[in-house]
């Protein structure tokens, strides 16, 4: 526990005597560190020990490389005690520092937070960025905020966490682009002709070059690769990075002057914005793979609520307590979901997720996806 006076850490002894001054070792790391100050907590008042025994309850101070579930015994007799399992976090939010000035405190508050609580979890966002705080339910999370700001002084603003939606497309395209730009001294030149495909799911980006003879010269056959490659981060539809595409070079023309790496990496990054939209470009979102634990007699509920969240049903399995089920579903659709689940089986009903695949988006869906896109960057 992070205290006024430095950090706590609650032990509890098993057998033998603890006396301060003692060198101990942490189980888990195999570390050894020395015991300095020991106390005994009542409420907020602290009585400083000299030696604990088997069975009590004391707080060690300012103990360093230490988290909740390790084992603390005597060197020269190692044990292990089995650690406490906790629970997946089953719910996340995104969260935001007011200012600059509240990153670098929010940061140092969150590292003392997770130290306290191992069914907290911070993680960054590696695509938006974003700082997402994942926990138990909705009051877990609430309270965390809560402390974030009356305890260490961090002013925040809290959302759902961004969907990390991509593109792709659905077509198989042949088309030509050429680079030429002309100005005082050599120019730039790159013709290329090429075939743009759909990948295998899950494949991402290829590049093939078929080119015979000498139109297109091999030296320049990484520039055009490259100019692909760096383009497929920035989507056609609403900026989202591209998935699964096959690029094939099946011709193109050079100048003996003008022509350059440069010139052909330039090429690539006009072709690919162009083609895309010929190819049938569109938004694929993340399915989730859900496995829901629900009371038999609210299975009803559970799979409606499930199919009104576009889920796609897998398995009903009839277990001891209940019965377990397995969808896909979207996860643009499953933020709040714990709260609802509870809801419908009276706190009963509990569930699991992890990313199983992505999948094109509905029409609809889609559309609401570019316009909120569009109204973000024009936001910036």
């Amino acid at each position: 526990m992070d205290d006024r006076f430095g950090a706590l850490t609650f032990v509890r002894i098993y057998s033998g005597r603890l006396n301060r001054g003692d060198t101990i070792m942490n189980a888990f790391t195999g570390k050894t560190e020395r015991v300095g100050r020991m106390v005994e907590m009542n409420a907020d008042q602290r009585i400083e020990l000299d030696t604990a025994g088997a069975g009590d309850i004391i707080a060690i101070v300012g103990m360093k490389n230490v988290q909740t579930g390790h084992t603390l015994c005597d060197p020269k007799d190692p044990i292990t005690l089995e650690p406490m399992v906790f629970p997946v976090p089953v719910i996340s939010m995104a969260i935001f520092p007011k200012d600059k000035a509240a990153t670098e405190k929010m940061g140092l508050a969150l590292g003392k937070m997770v130290a306290e609580d191992p069914s907290f979890i911070v993680e960054t966002d590696q695509e938006s960025g974003e700082t997402i705080l994942k926990g138990m339910g909705e009051l877990h999370l609430d309270i965390k905020v809560d402390i974030l700001k009356r305890t260490h002084g961090v002013e925040c603003t809290v959302g759902a966490p961004q969907v990390a939606y991509r593109e792709s497309i659905t077509k198989r395209i042949e088309d030509s682009y050429t680079h030429k730009k002309q100005s005082g001294g050599s120019g730039q030149y790159g013709k290329i002709d090429y075939i743009i495909e759909p990948n295998e799911p899950g494949e991402g980006f290829a590049f093939e070059s078929k080119v015979t003879g000498g139109n297109v010269p091999r030296e320049f056959w990484p520039a055009i690769e490259k100019g692909f490659a760096t383009s497929m981060d920035k989507g056609v539809l609403a900026g989202f990075p591209t998935e699964d595409i096959k690029v094939t070079l099946v011709d193109g023309g050079f100048h003996a002057v003008d022509s350059s790496a440069v010139a052909f990496e330039i090429a690539a990054r006009g072709a690919y914005r162009q083609s895309l939209p010929k190819a049938g470009a569109q938004i694929i979102e993340p399915i989730m793979a859900v496995d829901v634990f629900s009371p038999e007699s609210n299975v009803g509920d559970v799979i409606g609520d499930l199919n009104r969240r576009r889920g796609m049903m897998k398995s009903q399995d009839l277990m001891p307590t209940g019965v377990r089920i397995k969808a896909d579903v979207p996860l643009s659709e499953m933020f709040g979901y714990i709260g609802d689940l509870r809801t419908m089986t009276s706190g009963r009903g509990q569930f699991s997720m992890e990313f199983s695949h992505y999948s094109p988006c509905p029409r609809n869906v889609a559309e609401d996806v570019i316009a909120d896109q569009k109204a973000k960057d024009a936001a910036k």
